[in-house]
């Protein structure tokens, strides 16, 4: 009866949180077409130069205004501004901004062709001036009823023997959204852990079980007691986890069964990825022209060193290609021959390269490895050589990332940071190569827009990675020797 009681008690939850959020960001992007309906009928239609357009009847007015709505919606589902309640607040401000600048750019492209001649830009930049003022007040205020309404979840952790300090930290940073209101040690053992959790749970003190990183053996059977009971729970996933999520179902018998390929992409699909890459990388190499050109005029009058950067990498089966890039460092960056990725500060890197790696200028030379065929558009980051061999003496697993071709941008870059530790970007690129479709690659594409003007994602990283990957696999081989 608790079971059934909880259940009832979740779904209609879930289905009020879903009715809220669809109604906070209804209202919110009511306003901004509401924005454009206005600027529409008072100058855009007037603006058509054919006169069957200047006399649109209501429904093709109600026409064109529909379909700027539908652009921004699908637009602000896919950046992000509808997530109420899950991004932060600035984050959210600026993913509506973004999406609506891309709604009006690619509406603008349209009326310019319905008028044959390109618009003239004031009344847009106006438009986008209210739509702004609109989305910075209205969702501040939106976000404070929406987790007035539903306050951050409560979390008994249930943890391991590895270190707890990144999973408090991670979701310290979140505090909005989740607290960590107690935790309990596996080892306690089963039976303990579950008391714990009930005794928790009903008297309120956490309302969401957080399973961290603990073993196959002790997290399976607590999966199994929080679902008998309809107790929310959060799963911090495994390697093996994130595979098992691109496995592909099949109904050969009279149970499921669950397929895993050699291979990664097949035939057609290495087929259109590799025209994609070509077709996109030529046309963005005619559109950065201009401001490759510039940058190589900066870097060269700067110090007078070499443009171009040419550095080892490996792509797909650990082949091993030169990557291009504008130098971003100075020319003795590396003069004792170590391989040393960049840092948060790094003093290394010149006042121009400082520039254009904000702003990413300094990777647009790849769109030429991208035409020989050694990168893709998306895919997992290249390393180098060295760094790889770092990686992998603590996590041999970090190959798998490997299995397809090197990318510009890749699921890591989107929905990670510069600074993610490599096991958690393994497991961001692994979600990538199991669920990989030709739709993912232009979304993440898309994606990737945001990606280069928010500031997080510019950052390098921290120099104590490796050597906190390599402490932990030494604690580790301790209780294994213990035990």
């Amino acid at each position: 009866m608790n079971a059934d009681r909880n259940e009832r008690k979740l779904r209609q939850r879930e289905s009020l949180k879903r009715l809220v959020n669809l109604c906070l960001s209804g209202i919110c992007l009511g306003l901004e077409a509401g924005v454009f309906a206005y600027c529409w009928m008072n100058h855009f239609r007037y603006s058509i130069i054919e006169e069957v357009w200047r006399q649109l009847w209501f429904k093709g007015n109600m026409l064109e205004i529909a379909i700027y709505a539908v652009i921004l919606v699908f637009l602000s589902s896919m950046y992000g501004g509808l997530r109420l309640g899950y991004l932060k607040n600035v984050e959210l401000i600026f993913s509506q901004i973004f999406a609506t600048l891309i709604a009006n750019i690619l509406i603008y492209c349209e009326l310019s062709v319905m008028a044959t001649q390109l618009f003239v830009p004031d009344v847009f930049i106006t438009m986008m001036f209210y739509q702004t003022i609109i989305v910075m007040v209205y969702i501040n205020a939106a976000n404070r009823i929406y987790r007035f309404i539903f306050p951050p979840r409560r979390l008994l952790l249930v943890y391991g023997d590895r270190p707890t300090n990144g999973i408090y930290s991670k979701f310290e940073s979140r505090r909005d959204k989740y607290i960590i209101t107690g935790a309990v040690h596996v080892r306690e053992g089963f039976d303990a852990v579950c008391a714990a959790i009930l005794r928790a749970y009903e008297a309120g003190e956490c309302n969401a079980v957080l399973l961290g990183d603990i073993s196959v053996k002790d997290r399976t059977p607590l999966i199994k007691f929080c679902y008998a009971r309809s107790i929310r729970f959060y799963m911090l996933p495994k390697i093996t986890d994130v595979i098992l999520m691109g496995a592909e179902e099949l109904h050969v018998f009279d149970s499921p069964l669950l397929l895993t390929r050699e291979y990664s992409l097949t035939m057609e699909q290495r087929w259109i990825k590799r025209w994609m890459d070509i077709v996109f990388s030529l046309a963005l190499l005619v559109i950065a022209s201009p401001v490759m050109l510039l940058a190589a005029i900066a870097i060269k009058i700067y110090d007078g060193g070499p443009v171009l950067y040419r550095q080892v990498r490996c792509t797909v089966n650990q082949r091993h290609f030169y990557i291009m890039k504008f130098r971003s460092m100075r020319t003795d960056a590396e003069k004792d021959g170590v391989a040393r990725l960049a840092r948060k500060n790094d003093d290394r890197i010149t006042p121009i390269g400082r520039f254009i790696r904000k702003c990413r200028i300094d990777e647009l030379p790849q769109l030429l490895n991208i035409l020989k065929g050694d990168m893709s558009f998306i895919g997992p980051r290249p390393e180098r050589p060295e760094i790889i061999a770092q990686y992998m003496e603590v996590m041999p697993e970090f190959i798998y990332r490997m299995k397809v071709k090197a990318g510009l941008a890749g699921f890591a870059q989107v929905y990670g940071k510069y600074n993610t530790s490599p096991y958690d970007k393994l497991k961001l690129d692994l979600t990538y190569i199991e669920n990989y479709s030709v739709w993912l690659d232009l979304k993440l594409m898309l994606l990737t827009l945001k990606v280069l003007l928010w500031p997080d994602s510019t950052e390098g990283i921290e120099s104590e990675q490796i050597t906190a990957l390599r402490e932990a696999k030494q604690r580790k081989q301790g209780n294994e020797e213990e035990e």
